[in-house]
């Protein structure tokens, strides 16, 4: 009989599950979007009462006991002192106080909104993983544990990393006590340098909110990534940088408001709101001033850490995290040489940090060697499922290829097609790692408009992703250091950019995946097939899913985007669909 470690992430949007076992290994983890097919679970639980019963089956067999760990405090100090403060807990609370003194550049009746939300996911934080441990394992005891936000962030981080020691920043929304927090890693252990506490303190993360809803894009929904894409078309608009630069400054460890009128100031912002009149240009250059405010601001803060803690290396964490265009430049702007952000620094990878945590705190003698994490520990599709769909399928062509199913996904993709690969277990995290990724030659540039018009149906300023083999790396990219994780916007060598157009952005950059055959051979295959072919060592990767839908996770799903969309080929495993001809032509 073993104990399991099960981590929830219950911040109200990103929820996510893993399970840690008793010796540390890694068993599951996944976001609740994938299961539920609905884009960052808004208010959802992670531990979903019609999932658990199989994720224990699979993976929690015989225990003697469940640890199950959250990644909040159910005392948070700062919401507390505003819910205290201004007495709402409710909308009609909120009608009846309004929000007029809090520091957040959101809107009133946001805030209040992402307030309530959380309180109450804390609140639910286990009750259904409970309420099935007692009927499917009754003698199973069961323990719970709940650590700081933050803490969890920079467990993901550091734990995940190969690094013995590091620095370690997580960078945030907000958490219990503010919205930054450093630690020192060292020998498995964290631990904590500074954070950032008190109202009067800024969040970089809340800002970046307001720099996407003055751009017009919806944070809730997630979408900071357009702000990013659309940056490499703008210039400096340097009165929304002077005027940001009068809202808020980083001293040391700290962001702080410089002004105790900070709803007047934030209220200037609005000037450059998005219009019904607004051009696409006047948008970038609001996209490209807010990325160059938050990257001076961080590369602050994280030199700052780096005279501080003398370590070379970083591990990086927090929804900021998520700002590849930034990560790529950090051994640039900064005196750190190695920058390790993991497969899901956000919110969602929580769940693991959390896990993470409880094991160490039972376990602190059994210290295991640090690896890199494989993001490859989420669900599977499984061959039954498609022989059901050979079994009743009428009209498409499936073919099970199981010894060449590589060489000809990699013709086809040199002829031009676009493919839907399927293959193991789903990436923990945001990004399509080749397990769950389209697929495109990337010699093309004019690829990029048909997967966003054929596809994806998104904005045309979005970039594509290149996955190239490890040992190619610094043959196409200046400066290049791995990114497993497609966390990392490097420059192109001019040389490269014509001979990978399609994955080339407007500046010149791209945000790659480094692969190496130790962490997805099936996948390090299929582009040294392409390369065999081509003499381009280099695969476009994009999310499987169309815009405003996670990535596929069952079969349906992967049916249902290849169905409705141009693409021309769907693999998975090792079958080979294709469409009937004349839907094709």
């Amino acid at each position: 009989m073993s104990t399991y470690y099960i981590g929830l992430s219950v911040t109200y949007h990103d929820s996510a599950l893993a399970i840690v076992s008793e010796e540390g290994e890694v068993l599951f983890a996944e976001a609740t979007e994938r299961f539920l097919q609905n884009k960052r679970a808004l208010n959802c639980e992670p531990d979903q009462l019609f999932r658990i019963p199989e994720l224990l089956e699979q993976h929690c067999p015989n225990p003697k006991k469940i640890v199950i760990a959250s990644n909040w405090r159910k005392k948070r100090p700062i919401y507390e002192n505003i819910v205290k403060k201004l007495g709402f807990l409710s909308a009609p609370g909120l009608l009846k106080t309004g929000i007029k003194k809090l520091h957040s550049p959101l809107p009133n009746y946001q805030l209040h909104h992402m307030m309530a939300c959380q309180s109450s996911s804390i609140e639910r934080a286990g009750l259904n993983l409970v309420r099935i441990i007692q009927v499917v394992y009754p003698d199973c005891a069961i323990a719970f544990k709940d650590y700081d936000h933050h803490l969890t962030h920079a467990a993901m981080a550091c734990y995940a990393s190969p690094f013995e020691e590091a620095a370690c920043a997580v960078i945030d929304s907000y958490g219990e006590n503010g919205s930054i927090a450093f630690y020192r890693y060292r020998n498995r252990k964290l631990e904590q340098i500074h954070e950032a506490k008190g109202l009067s303190k800024a969040s970089l993360g809340l800002y970046y909110m307001k720099i996407t809803e003055l751009c017009g894009f919806d944070w809730l929904k997630g979408e900071e990534w357009k702000v990013m894409g659309l940056a490499s078309y703008g210039k400096l608009n340097q009165k929304l940088y002077d005027l940001l630069s009068s809202i808020i400054a980083v001293n040391g460890f700290d962001c702080t408001h410089l002004s105790e009128k900070l709803f007047e100031q934030l209220a200037k912002l609005d000037e450059f709101m998005q219009r019904p009149d607004s051009t696409l240009e006047e948008l970038a250059d609001v996209a490209y001033t807010g990325q160059a405010f938050f990257a001076d601001l961080v590369t602050q803060l994280l030199s700052h850490l780096r005279k501080v803690n003398q370590c070379e290396n970083l591990a990086l964490a927090g929804g900021c995290a998520l700002n590849s265009s930034f990560n790529g430049q950090i051994t640039q702007r900064t005196e750190f040489k190695q920058v390790f952000i993991p497969s899901a620094p956000a919110d969602d990878g929580c769940a693991l940090g959390a896990a993470w945590l409880a094991y160490h705190e039972d376990l602190p003698k059994q210290i295991k060697p640090p690896q890199l994490q494989t993001p490859y520990t989420g669900s599977t599709i499984k061959d039954d499922a498609v022989e059901r769909l050979i079994r009743f399928n009428k009209s498409l062509n499936i073919q099970r290829l199981p010894d060449s199913i590589i060489a000809e996904t990699a013709r086809l993709l040199a002829e031009g097609k676009l493919v839907g690969w399927v293959q193991g277990r789903a990436e923990y995290g945001p990004r399509a790692l080749g397990n769950r990724s389209i697929l495109a030659d990337p010699r093309d540039a004019k690829m990029q408009d048909l997967i966003n018009e054929k596809v994806k149906f998104r904005e045309m300023f979005r970039p594509f992703a290149p996955s190239i083999l490890h040992e190619h790396g610094d043959g196409y990219f200046e400066n290049y250091h791995e990114s497993p994780y497609m966390d990392k916007t490097l420059k192109i060598r001019k040389t490269m950019q014509n001979k990978i157009a399609a994955t080339c952005h407007v500046d010149g950059t791209g945000r790659l995946q480094t692969v190496k055959r130790e962490w997805n051979p099936r996948f390090y295959e299929l582009i040294q097939a392409f390369y065999q072919l081509t003499q381009v060592p280099v695969l476009l990767n994009t999310s499987f899913n169309i815009m405003g839908k996670p990535l596929v996770h069952s079969l349906e799903d992967a049916l249902t985007v290849f169905m409705t969309t141009g693409l021309d080929v769907l693999v998975v495993n090792d079958y080979l669909i294709t469409k009937p001809r004349n839907e094709v032509e």
